[in-house]
């Protein structure tokens, strides 16, 4: 993603219960005190782990309502890498439960076209927890070391950030 684009993104994540966060919380806290990378160090208010339904430059309609019940099960998978090079972002596969990709369709449905990464298309998806960004390569036996078991909570709540206010907004279900 280019900066200009980072700086216009809007996207509609899914809020984790409060034992789920916490739990990936102390994941990102125990790479951080292995002097790892880790989204512990982002100290932001809106900093918090999520999964991320919807991400574009195009905006995404505010206020949004999504015809979808919450809270929907949630399952924390094995470790996930995505990128290339000598630096990747390490993140907890999200399992696409039928309940998930029915919410899905339906923020994306709500959110209406758009410019959508192509690993979030309806039929796409990938969906995930970030743990770290910018993790080398060298560094991975010592993070998927600290990567607990898989993990059963619940997606409760739908917020809307947008980049370029750095603000969040509560999405009515």
């Amino acid at each position: 993603m280019d900066g200009e684009r980072a700086k216009a993104i809007t996207s509609v994540e899914l809020l984790l219960d409060p034992a789920t966060e916490a739990a990936v919380r102390a994941e990102w806290e125990a790479l951080a005190a292995a002097g790892l990378s880790s989204l512990a160090g982002h100290e932001a208010p809106s900093n918090r782990p999520h999964v991320t339904l919807v991400t574009r430059s195009t905006g995404v309609p505010h206020p949004l309502v999504v015809d979808a019940p919450l809270p929907v099960p949630v399952e924390l998978g094995a470790p996930l890498l995505f990128g290339d090079g000598d630096r990747r972002v390490l993140a907890r596969a999200v399992v696409p439960s039928r309940a998930l990709l029915e919410l899905h369709a339906a923020v994306a449905r709500a959110a209406g076209p758009g410019d959508d990464l192509p690993h979030q298309l309806p039929d796409r998806w990938m969906p995930h927890v970030t743990l770290a960004r910018r993790l080398r390569v060298v560094d991975l036996p010592a993070a998927l070391a600290l990567v607990g078991p898989r993990i059963e909570g619940e997606g409760v709540a739908l917020r809307r950030w947008d980049a370029s206010t750095g603000t969040v907004a509560h999405v009515a279900p």
